[in-house]
């Protein structure tokens, strides 16, 4: 399993897990304390609600906003007098006493500079050299990437060896809370990179025939050399939007037309599109720059590689909880064996279609892959299915 399969699926398992523990603890609040069962149930769903609360607070890494929050619901899941949490940097968000904040930094910087476990009793000590407050405390490192990224120090008044076990847990804990939140980033930052991937394989490629295709119109047909530089600038002015990682339908469509225009300004009659849209489908979210890539590769290795070009058509339509889009060409064709080689491959050809099957897999799951049905000489037809309820992905409004 690759690298970005393997991860998008580890993130979905947690968050998965996460959102049932909160439904069943939403469900059981809902039913009345009376109904929560003994003082063990009632710890176990108190214990669950502090860990998800401080898990959204930690998401952001040891030196973000929220930490000081985290640190607060770490306090009550450990019952401890106080709590700091400390980056390797030194920075310190302390829920409790801020006279234990010298405290908490001394702490810190043994736990640091070993990578272990520290516990520190102040009850030989009085007040005045303990910064106001007497306590104990222990400190457990906090570790992410391989390095020790903070710590977590927790106060009372007797560190006995419940609480030193426990505040290793939460260390722990908050370990795995800091690797989620780097993963995810680091999905984001893949995802926003191979989409420049794919905007810069369209752009040379696409720019080159395009203008020159406008340039052959210029002194023979000025009307339609200047429809084709409005296509060219709508169509490079959707590609290279500066934000949106998802549009509908009805936007990609749009920019399809812009493209097909172009690529028929070469083509002439050899080229023919055909949609077939159910209405109901143009407003459903799709990834930015999905269908395109499609259209493109159905152009240049389907029909450009055949003397008399062809026909392409565009589906859409909604099946149950998803929408299903195809685009089939009647092109050359492919050996399959050929496709499952190319999707897998870093290969410079059919870079678009490896492009938004990765994406689409990293958004959706393995189950939502393009499905793709080609032989030699049969020409093509990929299927691109995507969820019609996507509440967490926006979209980037057009202007006409």
């Amino acid at each position: 399993m690759s690298g970005p399969v393997f991860a998008g699926a580890v993130a979905g398992l947690v968050v998965g897990v996460l959102l049932t523990l909160g439904l069943v603890l939403a469900w059981r609040l809902a039913r009345g304390s009376r109904e929560l069962g003994s003082d063990s149930d009632r710890a176990t769903f108190r214990t669950l609600h502090l860990a998800s609360r401080a898990a959204t607070h930690l998401r952001g890494g040891l030196d973000g906003d929220d930490v000081g929050r985290a640190a607060r619901s770490l306090r009550q899941l450990l019952g401890a007098d106080a709590l700091a949490v400390v980056t390797a940097e030194g920075a310190v968000a302390l829920d409790g006493s801020t006279t234990l904040e010298p405290d908490a930094r001394r702490v810190a910087e043994r736990v640091l500079a070993t990578g272990r476990r520290h516990v520190e009793s102040r009850d030989h000590k009085n007040g005045d050299e303990a910064g106001g407050d007497v306590a104990d405390a222990v400190g457990a490192p906090v570790v992410a990437g391989g390095r020790v990224a903070g710590v977590v120090v927790a106060f009372a008044g007797t560190v006995r060896p419940p609480l030193v076990r426990a505040t290793g847990e939460v260390a722990q804990w908050c370990s795995a809370q800091l690797e989620l939140g780097e993963l995810e980033a680091s999905r984001t930052a893949l995802a926003q990179a191979e989409l420049r991937a794919l905007r810069a394989q369209i752009s040379p490629h696409f720019v080159y025939n395009a203008l020159g295709a406008i340039a052959s119109f210029i002194s023979t047909d000025p009307e339609r050399a200047r429809d084709l530089v409005l296509d060219f600038a709508d169509f490079t002015r959707y590609s290279f939007r500066g934000r949106g990682d998802f549009t509908t339908l009805a936007d990609e469509l749009r920019s399809i037309h812009s493209y097909v225009e172009l690529e028929r300004a070469r083509f002439g009659e050899r080229l023919a599109v055909t949609l077939q849209i159910a209405p109901e489908s143009l407003t459903t979210v799709i990834p930015f720059l999905s269908v395109q890539p499609l259209v493109e590769n159905a152009v240049r290795h389907g029909l450009e590689p055949q003397e008399r070009g062809g026909t392409i058509v565009i589906t859409a339509r909604d099946e149950g909880t998803q929408t299903e889009i195809t685009v089939e060409d009647d092109g050359v064709g492919m050996d399959p064996a050929v496709v499952r080689e190319l999707l897998t491959s870093r290969g410079s050809e059919h870079v678009g279609l490896r492009n938004v099957d990765r994406r689409v897999r990293q958004l959706y799951g393995d189950d939502h892959a393009l499905d793709i049905e080609t032989a030699p000489g049969s020409g093509t037809l990929v299927r691109l299915r995507v969820p019609r309820s996507q509440p967490l992905h926006e979209t980037e409004v057009s202007v006409p």
